[in-house]
């Protein structure tokens, strides 16, 4: 027999009655009935029940034994009574009554308990992470996580990609986030970037002609910490293939997704239609965002042009529009016989949360067959206009309708955040379905209004729509990209983009956003000569495995999917990390530590 198990805890059943086993794992839980002692001991795979008489050897041992010790126990297979069967546990039929037990490592008193999984402080559960993850759900999506990416990689070379691992010490480049730097000790003042992903490799080795690439690629990017966002690193099914269209990125990287979400969906819908495509302008017109959530069964609509009409009067909307503003209209389905305070809470919610003037609001109701509207803005609008704006934005009586006015993007953001909030509020978001679409058509530049000056709206190595043709005789700002995202439930999966693959195109899309020829020479150097002997057209994409994992697990933090994660400032507070080094270390890589100034009191 083996020292320490024959089987694992997930693994008896009834058919294994009257054999005697050796099962090893961690003391999960402890139960006296009556002299009787059930202990439920816990490994990778299971739990399995095992009972001690009191007449055992080893009852006082375990009776007195600690939680979470790691003991390894021989007995004999036993079939439970029918009225103790328990239905939720694998194992639940049978239950091993001891002969004999070994202590393999007693626990010491826990700083978290593991059984149960009540909340508990999350610099707690960082610090104690391994203690953490033994508890049941987050033990959970971390198999989850392997398993998603096995199957990811399984799909990737059932279509003929390749996977290569890309370096992760490289050069600093000027997009993105921060970087982390890496001092070289042997080429004193100079320093390594960690990849923020591994852009310009993953397109050289198209240039290289291995055709289709693939790998599961960490990325490194100084950023702060959000629910959905870890700090410092993240994982992403990066891939790039050759002689390809948008379309035929879409064709590879589409079944991926959907299979692997069939796959690990349980009871939940994965539709079996084609992703829906949906241009840029016409997401942040109708849903507010480039990551909108269609689970929200209504849209938001541009009204700007009812408050340029003589006969309405509500001068506020129409300066707004008069100075270049906008308006938005979101409906709230069947919200009538709400009480005032659901009207109230919204408007303090837009100026609270979302440092907006308000959210003027009208309740629709119908009076002799004829639509009317109630509210503090309605007596300054026609009946005749309002009913025209309540049809073009799809509103009825007993709905309202939500007014966002300002500043294009200010409008814009605050309508898509009250879109998404009166869904949430109104329990009308879809449930137990994932809704998946593109985004495509990206703007290709956008104005940076604190620089004064044109920057790239996205990736900066995307092919512009119209080639060279068009950065030479285009509006930079009406210049759009062979750029796409792909998102689910409002969660941003990964962006993507047709590359731009010829050295001219480049140079000059770079010169537009405001970098010198020399700039891009220096900084972009061996992608641009690689260009020069001969590069394919490419596209290519980048699926975040953590938040794919997010949404399979229907958790909302991004640390419940991550191994050892880092907290919200940074810190890895189970490794201490970061922290400081000896003078030795800082002497050798020719660096000196400038201590911040300290605050005057």
């Amino acid at each position: 027999m083996h020292d320490y198990r024959t089987h694992s805890c997930g693994e008896l059943r009834r058919d294994d009655v009257g054999k005697t086993v050796r099962l090893a794992g961690w003391l999960h839980r402890k139960r006296d009935h009556g002299g009787l002692l059930f202990v439920d001991l816990r490994d990778n795979a299971g739990i399995t029940q095992i009972v001690v008489l009191p007449e055992n050897q080893h009852f006082s041992t375990l009776e007195h034994l600690r939680v979470e010790s790691v003991i390894s126990v021989t007995g004999k297979v036993v079939a439970r009574e029918a009225d103790t069967i328990n239905p939720n546990l694998p194992t639940g039929e049978v239950e091993m009554h001891v002969d004999d037990l070994r202590i393999l490592s007693e626990a010491a008193e826990l700083p978290l308990p593991v059984f149960g999984e009540p909340d508990y402080p999350e610099d707690i559960r960082l610090k104690y992470r391994y203690l953490d993850l033994r508890r049941e759900h987050l033990h959970a999506n971390i198999l989850l996580r392997s398993r998603v990416i096995a199957s990811i990689r399984h799909r990737m070379m059932e279509q003929g990609f390749t996977e290569f691992q890309t370096p992760i010490l490289t050069a600093s480049s000027p997009e993105g986030a921060r970087d982390f730097l890496v001092p070289s000790r042997l080429h004193p003042g100079k320093f390594y970037a960690l990849p923020q992903a591994p852009q310009q490799f993953k397109q050289l080795i198209m240039v290289s002609g291995f055709d289709k690439y693939f790998q599961i690629a960490p990325c490194f990017r100084d950023e702060d910490s959000r629910a959905d966002r870890s700090p410092g690193e993240f994982y992403q099914l990066d891939m790039e293939m050759s002689f390809c269209t948008q379309e035929d990125v879409f064709a590879a990287i589409e079944p991926v997704l959907h299979g692997v979400f069939k796959e690990f969906a349980g009871d939940r819908h994965v539709p079996d239609e084609a992703f829906p495509r949906i241009p840029y302008a016409e997401a942040m017109l109708k849903y507010g965002t480039d990551k909108p959530d269609l689970r929200i069964p209504f849209e938001i609509s541009d009204v700007s042009a009812f408050f340029e009409e003589d006969a309405v009067q509500f001068k506020a909307f129409k300066s707004i529009v008069a100075n270049g503003g906008v308006v938005r209209a979101i409906p709230a389905p069947d919200v009538a016989g709400k009480p005032r305070s659901f009207f109230d809470k919204l408007n303090d919610w837009a100026r609270k949360e979302q440092q907006a003037p308000g959210l003027g609001y009208i309740i629709l109701a119908e009076e002799d067959g004829q639509l009317t509207g109630k509210g503090p803005i309605a007596k300054f609008i026609p009946d005749d206009t309002l009913r025209r704006m309540a049809a073009h934005a799809g509103a009825k009586a007993g709905d309202a309708l939500f007014f966002a006015a300002g500043k294009g993007k200010d409008a814009v953001k605050l309508a898509g955040a009250a879109r998404t909030k009166i869904g949430h509020d109104l329990d009308l978001v879809e449930k137990d379905v994932f809704r998946f679409c593109w985004i495509v058509d990206f703007p290709m530049f956008e104005w940076n209004e604190e620089e004064k000056r044109v920057d790239f709206s996205h990736n900066p190595f995307s092919m512009p729509q119209g080639g060279l043709e068009a950065l030479q005789t285009q509006d930079p700002l009406d210049v759009l990209a062979w750029q796409y995202d792909i998102v689910c439930n409002g969660v941003e999966l990964s962006s993507g983009a047709i590359r731009n693959h010829r050295p001219d195109i480049m140079l000059k899309a770079f010169e537009i956003a405001g970098y010198g020829h020399d700039v891009v020479e220096e900084k972009f150097g061996g992608m641009l000569n690689a260009f020069r002997y001969g590069a394919p057209p490419h596209g290519g994409i980048a699926p975040g495995i953590d938040r794919i994992v997010m949404l399979l697990a229907g958790v909302e933090n991004i640390r419940e999917v991550i191994l050892f994660p880092m907290n919200q400032q940074a810190e890895d507070l189970m490794m201490q990390a970061p922290n400081t080094v000896s003078e030795a270390q800082l002497k050798e890589l020719h660096i000196r530590v400038v201590e911040p100034p300290k605050p005057k009191k």
